[in-house]
This record gives C-alpha cells, sequence and structure tokens, in this order.
C-alpha cells in the first residue's frame, strides 16, 4: 500500500475469492456482499457464463486495434440496440468515459447544426463520472473541489422538479443529462412520471435526452434498464458497470440520427471494446435476458424493502426505505458511518452514504435468505448500539 497513491477510504480486508454472493478475504473469513463492487457483480461473484467466455476467448485474442473490426463488438452492439432502442454503440472501458463520450457527442450534434446550442442541464445530486467534463456535469460541489476551472457548459436544477427544468432552457441549452435513480447522493428516486415529463419537455424543446443508467442499468431495478418504467426512451444512453459483471467496460448507445454526428477521428479508445470485454458483455447480458434476472431483481427488492419496513417499525433512526428492484437506500436521521467497519466483524460487506444513508445494491441473484441474514444483522448492529 506505501506505492499507492492515497485516492481511496479503504476498509481494512483484503478480498481474494468470491462466489455469489460470498466473498473471502486472505484469512478464510467469508462475507456476505451487499454492495457487489457498487452494483457491479450483479450475476454474482464469478458467474460461470461469464468465467467460461472471459476464459475461452483468453485463449484466442485479448486484443486488437479497433483499426480492424472486432466481430464481437457488433454481437454485443446487436443484443444492446434489440434490448433497449434502435441505435448505434459506443464501447470504452469505464461509466465515465461513457459519460464523456455522450458529452461529446451532444457537442458535436449541434455544433454541426445552426445555433451552436452547447449547455446541457444536469441535476443536483447527480454523479457523473471523475474526468473533468464529468466532475463539471456532476451535481455535487464536494466533488469539484480543488479541480478549478471547471469545464463551462453545465447548469443544474433540482432532481425531480419538472418545472425547475423547463425554467433553465434558454436558446443554449442542447440537452438534459440525467439519472433514473441517483446512486451517489444516495438513492433518490424521482416522483413517478417525471422521466416521461423530462422526455416530454425535450421533444418541446428540441433536446437531446441523456440517460445515464451505469448505475441503473443492467436490470438492476427490476427492468433491464430504468427508463423503461415509463414511455422514455432516451436520445443517448450511457452504461457500464454490471454491463461485464466486473470485467471493465463502458458504452454508449445514441439514436441513429445522433450518433451520425461522431465519424472517424472524432472520439476513439485504445482499449475500448476488447474481445475479452465484448465477451464478458454478451455473456452477462444474456444471461440476464434468458433467466429474467430484471424480474428477479424487482421481487427480491420488494423483499428486502419489505423486511426493512419491518425493521424501520423497531429502529425509529430509519426515516425512510426507498429503491426499485435491488438498488436500496435506509436514511437514518443519525450518524451510521460506523456500519462498513461493524459489518466486517459480523461478515457482511455494507456501504454507508454521506454518513447516515444505507446503500444497498446486492448481487441480483441474492437468495431470500441471504436477504434474511443480511437484515437479520443490520437489526443486531442497529439494536448494539441503541438506534
Amino acid at each position: 500500500m506505501d506505492y499507492l497513491m492515497n485516492t481511496y477510504a479503504r476498509l481494512p480486508v483484503n478480498l481474494v475469492r468470491g462466489k455469489g454472493c460470498l466473498v473471502w478475504d486472505d484469512k478464510g473469513k467469508c462475507y456476505l456482499d451487499m454492495v457487489a463492487g457498487i452494483a457491479v457483480c450483479s450475476l454474482g461473484h464469478c458467474h460461470p457464463a461469464v468465467v467460461e467466455a472471459l476464459t475461452t476467448q483468453a485463449r484466442e485474442l485479448f486484443h486488437c486495434s479497433n483499426l480492424y473490426s472486432i466481430p464481437q463488438q457488433a454481437r454485443l452492439a446487436r443484443l444492446i440496440s434489440e434490448n433497449t432502442f434502435d441505435g448505434k454503440v459506443f464501447f470504452c472501458n469505464s461509466g465515465a468515459e461513457a459519460n464523456e463520450a455522450a458529452i461529446k457527442l451532444v457537442r458535436r450534434y449541434y455544433n454541426k447544426k445552426p445555433g451552436h446550442k452547447t449547455k446541457i442541464i444536469t441535476m443536483e445530486g447527480s454523479f457523473h463520472g471523475r474526468t473533468l467534463a464529468t466532475v463539471a456535469a456532476t451535481g455535487q460541489a464536494r466533488f469539484k473541489l480543488g479541480f478549478a476551472p471547471m469545464p463551462a457548459g453545465f447548469v443544474t436544477v433540482a432532481f425531480g422538479n419538472i418545472n425547475a427544468l423547463e425554467a433553465a432552457i434558454d436558446d443554449k441549452t442542447a440537452a438534459v443529462m440525467l439519472e433514473p435513480i441517483q446512486g451517489e447522493s444516495g438513492i433518490q428516486v424521482p416522483p413517478p412520471g417525471y422521466l416521461k415529463q423530462v422526455r416530454d419537455v425535450c421533444d418541446n424543446h428540441n433536446l437531446l435526452f441523456v440517460a445515464d443508467e451505469i448505475q441503473t442499468g443492467c436490470s438492476r431495478t427490476g427492468k433491464l434498464f430504468a427508463y423503461m418504467y415509463e414511455d422514455a426512451d432516451p436520445d443517448i444512453m450511457t452504461m457500464a458497470k454490471a454491463l461485464a459483471n466486473g470485467f471493465p467496460v463502458g458504452a454508449v448507445i445514441a439514436k441513429p440520427e445522433v450518433a451520425s454526428a461522431f465519424g472517424p477521428g472524432n472520439h476513439a479508445s485504445t482499449f475500448g471494446g476488447n474481445p475479452l470485454a465484448m465477451s464478458a458483455g454478451i455473456a452477462t447480458l444474456n444471461t440476464m435476458i434468458d433467466e429474467d434476472i430484471p424480474d428477479s431483481s424487482l421481487q427480491k427488492g420488494l423483499y428486502l424493502r419489505q423486511c426493512l419496513g419491518e425493521l424501520k417499525k423497531v429502529h425509529p433512526s430509519i426515516t425512510e426505505v426507498r429503491g426499485k428492484g435491488l438498488m436500496v437506500g435506509v436514511e437514518f436521521d443519525t450518524d451510521i458511518s460506523f456500519m462498513p467497519m461493524e459489518g466486517l466483524t459480523k461478515g457482511i460487506m455494507l456501504n454507508v452514504i454521506k454518513g447516515h444513508i444505507l446503500r444497498l445494491v446486492p448481487p441480483l441473484i441474492i437468495s431470500t435468505a441471504e436477504i434474511d441474514r443480511a437484515v437479520d444483522i443490520i437489526d443486531t448492529m442497529l439494536k448494539e448500539k441503541g438506534i
């Protein structure tokens, strides 16, 4: 650790193995994983189909430049488009890269049209990544500290407030960019119908609608993608995290007219869309579709929130349980920053946001027995602290 930059507040555990919803440290201790790499390992750790796809591909070809055709890209792009909306796909390596590409695509699309619209409206509480442009787009001041000057062209409005959105639109507005559910600010769920309202506003004002589905996508919320809860197809959608169940990959899909703004040389990624990542993505997405993982996420999420609702009745410090599918936030009126460390001693991995919101994003294959175990441990921790 002496040779690593101090960019993470790491917990004192060395994880060396995982299977399903369980992980083990270098001392052989087992933990129930309620974090899943922050909504990444949605099929669980070391899912057999993904392992097989990676090992098979690794024996054939790791990497070749995007100067050449990569058949696995075409297969995964078709799989994404056929299960979302008609569009063209660009592959990269992470969620931040996907959002960076989406921002560049918005700019290029409108810079080729009269008026040169460049402004992108984002939401207070949003999180879009760690590059300079995606930090500028992020609606949380804490991520911008120390990195001024920020790239210009972004304005934030209240999330879930359609009137605030409309009031911010002017003749330079090009797009609205948002997460259907905000993850990094504590599982913030907008009012029902909000996404459809945003879609209508974009249509009425000739704006592009950009859906950041990096955390909500790939079955996490009970739909393959969260925009599907409403009649709100985006013009551009980004995804990453669970797309390859832990292998680094990001993607942007855009409707054909919008995608046509990119031509050869306008955007690129050396490692993006490499055969290994594509093979993992194909195996992951096929498994999610074939095994109806979105419905499993929906049902398990309902059960988890029901169990947490019962917990709320006996722990007055819990003020709200919210979320969709297995993207669940438990808000407290007191500091719970002790929970991740305390959880390790009790054999569970937990994540706390802002010191008072418990974020639960376990593998989507979690069993009801594992949910019961997680809730029981959380209950015990709260009782021991008297909260």
